[in-house]
């Protein structure tokens, strides 16, 4: 007979349980705190990101991540911990290859240099409301309906292979998004930007600057990254806190990433392939989730399904993701000659 406190991973007394009220108001509150602290205190003022300032906020911010990871582990065992830590750097990777079209999006509207930090706060700031939401729905429908995994795996397979073979880059056709039209249709603005401002009055009524509408195609964008990104996590944990909590940790950082990668974006041209295959790894890794190692072993009683462990998984991503930033740096894009 098993002995419970043998087979249970160790927990502190008196520590509140992974999906607890105690633990989602806690996290909460550092996620309010912290953005409060951001805003208000350390980039008051808008002015112009450098990437050395950019650097330590990226570490900062992988640091916080890790000192969760720790608290997950001695709290409640090394499976949380881990699937914490893959999904995080999986959401992480995939906000990487997501900066770029950030970057587009800014050169597009000709966003100034000192207002895109409050811009890229603004829209993180609808990016953890919009996941959120994400999450809680996928958690429900998939808690009620077990086979939607395997559909968020079939997904994910297909966007793999389609972003594997897919010959050039996709143009970001940003003129045709249906947020511009709307926005331009519904909300009174002016044409020109006025500073860091969002609203201006002009001739005596409340308008819009483009800055308000660049925060709009921001938030419709990263709707459509979450469509890749939250059923990729459900691959990694059903776990409802440690998907929103790997999720807002990789959204918090990418702010400050994008000012240290936006230089350097298109140097990581080998990051697509890495990405492809990780969505198709988490893709297959979902579908055969509750297969068994040979034919009729579950008729038999053998309850050994195929399962992929989270260490290995962790492990298969943190390789094609170094692997494809290496490889990016080694076999660098061929210049192109310069017109004599």
């Amino acid at each position: 007979m098993s002995h419970p406190t043998m087979d249970a991973p160790a927990r502190n007394l008196g520590s509140p349980e992974i999906g607890s009220p105690a633990l989602w108001i806690g996290f909460s509150a550092f996620v309010v705190a912290a953005l409060l602290l951001d805003f208000l205190v350390f980039h008051r003022k808008s002015h112009e990101v450098r990437t050395r300032q950019a650097l330590a906020w990226v570490g900062l911010w992988v640091s916080l991540a890790m000192v969760l990871v720790l608290v997950l582990r001695l709290q409640f065992g090394s499976e949380p911990s881990l699937q914490f830590l893959a999904g995080y750097l999986l959401e992480y990777a995939l906000s990487v290859d997501n900066l770029f079209v950030f970057l587009v999006i800014f050169t597009y509207f000709k966003v100034p240099a000192v207002a895109k930090d409050r811009v890229l706060f603004l829209g993180i700031l609808g990016s953890i409301l919009l996941r959120g939401i994400f999450i809680l729905v996928g958690s429900a429908l998939i808690h009620r309906f077990h086979f939607i995994l395997y559909l968020f795996g079939a997904f994910l397979v297909f966007t793999g292979l389609k972003l594997l073979f897919q010959k050039g880059d996709e143009e970001v056709a940003i003129e045709h998004s249906p947020v511009i039209r709307m926005f331009r249709r519904f909300v009174p603005m002016v044409s020109a930007y006025h500073g860091d401002k969002f609203f201006i009055r002009h001739e005596q009524e409340l308008r819009a600057t483009p800055l308000l509408l660049v925060v709009a195609v921001l938030g419709f964008t990263d709707v459509i990254f979450a469509t890749d990104s939250i059923p990729a996590i459900f691959g990694v944990t059903q776990d409802p806190f440690v998907i929103y909590s790997s999720n807002i940790f990789a959204v918090l950082g990418l702010r400050a990433l994008f000012f240290v990668v936006s230089t350097m974006m298109t140097r990581f041209h080998l990051l697509k392939f890495g990405l492809a295959l990780i969505l198709a790894f988490i893709g297959v890794k979902m579908l055969i989730a509750d297969l068994y190692v040979f034919p009729f072993a579950g008729a038999l009683g053998i309850d050994r399904p195929l399962k992929i462990p989270i260490g290995v998984a962790l492990g298969v991503v943190a390789a094609l993701l170094g692997l494809s930033v290496i490889g990016s740096l080694i076999f660098p894009v061929p210049e192109e000659p310069r017109p004599s």
